[in-house]
């Protein structure tokens, strides 16, 4: 996304954040591309007939995200960032509700490397055991847990993760190797 669109993208995302309803209209186009391969990742390695697909994750995370009576996006990443938290969110009340067995329901595990080039939690790593393992780590810190959701679930770098969380880079990225770490040992400790 060019300099100029980045500017555009986060007036509309002020504007809609104003409550102009005008603004949250042009939005969808303006973000859906970026949402939609953001949801496809999620559905990369999964059954063809889940039953939830990346479309309706995108348009479901979406209403979420306009129909907030708290959204206060300051600019793309962190729409980025509110937007993977909402996705997650569904993600698990669905994986939830599929009711499966102890872990994963109808997803299939994946390698968190499938799930995102910048992570290596261990080979099949399924979506529940992450999410209880982020819920461990957000209580021993929530930044590091902050971090991870906005790198893995938001695709952002270390230096947009650091914007977003108003902290330095340097910080951001030692977070991330830290809370890589503990969650590689977490999960590997619930597979054992």
């Amino acid at each position: 996304m060019a300099d100029g669109s980045r500017d555009e993208l986060t007036q509309i995302l002020q504007d809609a954040r104003g409550g102009d309803e005008a603004a949250a209209n042009r939005l969808l186009p303006l973000v859906y591309d970026e949402l939609r391969l953001l949801a496809g990742s999620y559905f990369r390695n999964q059954n063809s007939d889940h039953t939830l697909q990346p479309t309706a994750l995108v348009h479901e995370a979406y209403v979420r995200l306009i129909n907030s009576d708290t959204a206060a996006w300051n600019d793309r990443a962190h729409f980025f960032a509110v937007a993977a938290t909402a996705m997650r969110q569904i993600l698990i009340d669905h994986a939830r509700r599929k009711g499966a067995d102890k872990r994963g329901g109808n997803w299939k595990q994946v390698s968190m490397d499938d799930a995102s080039d910048r992570a290596d939690f261990g080979s099949n790593l399924d979506l529940l055991a992450l999410d209880d393992a982020m819920q461990r780590l957000s209580e021993k810190s929530p930044r590091k847990a902050q971090v991870v959701e906005l790198r893995v679930f938001g695709g952002l770098t270390c230096d947009e993760t650091a914007a977003v969380l108003g902290i330095s880079s340097k910080a951001a990225e030692a977070d991330w190797y830290g809370a890589r770490a503990w969650l590689r040992r977490e999960l590997h400790d619930e597979r054992n």
